[in-house]
């Protein structure tokens, strides 16, 4: 079938067409034009491994601070005003939005966290949350991997982290859904902003009562680390502390949502794939890795240029955005032999679904070992867990996540 042309698939980059598979689109933008201005999306497309590479090491150009705060500039005055507070948050620097040296100040702070030793202290904490899971779904013989494990897991897991109280988790997990609805589009919705500032507002006002519920009675958390470190008042004001945990919150669940989900109907739906790891539990790991790349979890990521730069064939101009669209370059053919198949014996797999460089995903060892006691447990204790249906029901409301909405399996 011939391809369409270039200029009848803007519309197409924000269709619902495009969430459900957006590969034979990004397939074409790779080969024809691999830097590719969106009026639709409101930035460049970057589809080729080789372009977005240099977007994450180059950060003087491609750069994290501010590139959220790009979501309401093209509103018209009353509008943006009354988005004032979004923009506020949005141009403070924290972990997630700032470049050297502040994210280096920042990172050095909360790295320790998530480094191979505590994560390594977490795994009988992950391994009691997946089993408790399973004893309370196996009664029924089924279940939707995502309401019941994929979404409440890594939010627990995480909230145990930053010292979010269990009562408070469920929450603290809605603002932080709905606080991520604006991303992956440079021009959403201005109702899709005002959703998101008003999660935005909510988790700001709780997280700056328990800072201040820290201060009083601190604990064995990241959060009361982080109170003692902005304490000496030198090293992080309360401003960013408050900012980099609602960043930690929004972000830090929801790839790990996806990696488990993704995860697991691509095995169920490759019952070969699914055979050949139960037959070989070692090969869970080199799976996980071809999730990532196959499905990965963050579709894209923008970047917002600072200065004039040429890259891929194209002039960028200061001010604009680039999305990096991380599933197009995990299936680029330049790097990935027969990239198109789903094989959890692939070798030499360097994907970059967790980004590279300084701004490499913190949680990145962390949403690994999460999904490795998932597949152990299920592949323990469920062993003859199927799928309900072949076709995926994609999530449409953050283009920035490639996540499934439900899937729902019998065992």
């Amino acid at each position: 079938m011939p391809s369409a042309p270039l200029t009848a698939l803007d519309e197409k980059l924000v269709s619902d067409e495009f969430l459900d598979d957006p590969y034979p689109i990004l397939r074409q933008l790779r080969r024809e034009e691999p830097a590719y201005w969106s009026e639709s999306i409101g930035g460049w497309i970057l589809t080729r491994y080789d372009d977005i590479v240099p977007t994450f090491k180059d950060v003087a150009h491609f750069s994290n601070y501010g590139r959220f705060a790009k979501a309401v500039e093209y509103l018209p005055p009353e509008g943006r005003k009354k988005l004032a507070p979004f923009e506020n948050h949005y141009r403070q620097k924290n972990l997630l939005q700032s470049d050297p040296p502040d994210h280096t100040r920042l990172r050095t702070l909360v790295v320790k966290a998530f480094n191979a030793t505590s994560i390594d202290a977490m795994r009988p904490m992950i391994e009691k949350i997946v089993n408790d899971v399973i004893d309370m779904v196996e009664p029924r013989g089924q279940m939707d991997v995502i309401r019941d494990l994929a979404f409440p897991l890594p939010f627990s897991i995480l909230g145990s982290i930053m010292g979010v109280p269990n009562t408070d988790q469920d929450s603290v997990k809605f603002w932080a859904d709905e606080l991520l609805a604006f991303q992956g589009v440079n021009r959403p919705p201005q109702a899709v902003l005002e959703r998101s500032q008003a999660a935005l507002l909510a988790m700001r006002s709780y997280l700056t009562d328990l800072v201040n519920e820290k201060r009083r009675r601190p604990a064995e958390d990241l959060i009361s680390q982080l109170v003692a470190v902005e304490a000496e008042g030198t090293k992080l004001t309360e401003q960013e502390l408050v900012s980099t945990c609602v960043q930690m919150l929004g972000a830090g669940h929801e790839t790990t949502t996806s990696l488990i989900g993704n995860g697991l109907y691509l095995i169920l739906s490759h019952p070969q794939q699914w055979q050949k790891l139960r037959q070989i539990p070692s090969l869970l790991n080199s799976a996980i890795e071809e999730i990532l790349r196959y499905e990965s979890p963050v579709a894209r990521q923008p970047r917002l240029i600072r200065g004039d730069v040429e890259l891929g064939g194209k002039k960028m101009l200061d001010g604009q955005v680039a999305f990096q669209m991380l599933n197009a370059a995990n299936r680029d053919p330049d790097h990935f032999l027969d990239p198109d198949t789903f094989d959890i014996e692939r070798q030499n797999n360097k994907h970059i679904a967790f980004g590279m460089g300084i701004h490499f995903c913190l949680g990145a060892g962390l949403a690994r070992a999460e999904a490795q006691e998932v597949f152990k447990a299920i592949m323990e204790r469920l062993p003859n867990i199927c799928l309900v249906s072949e076709k995926p029901v994609w999530d449409r409301h953050k283009p920035n996540s490639r996540m499934l909405h439900s899937l729902h399996v019998t065992f």
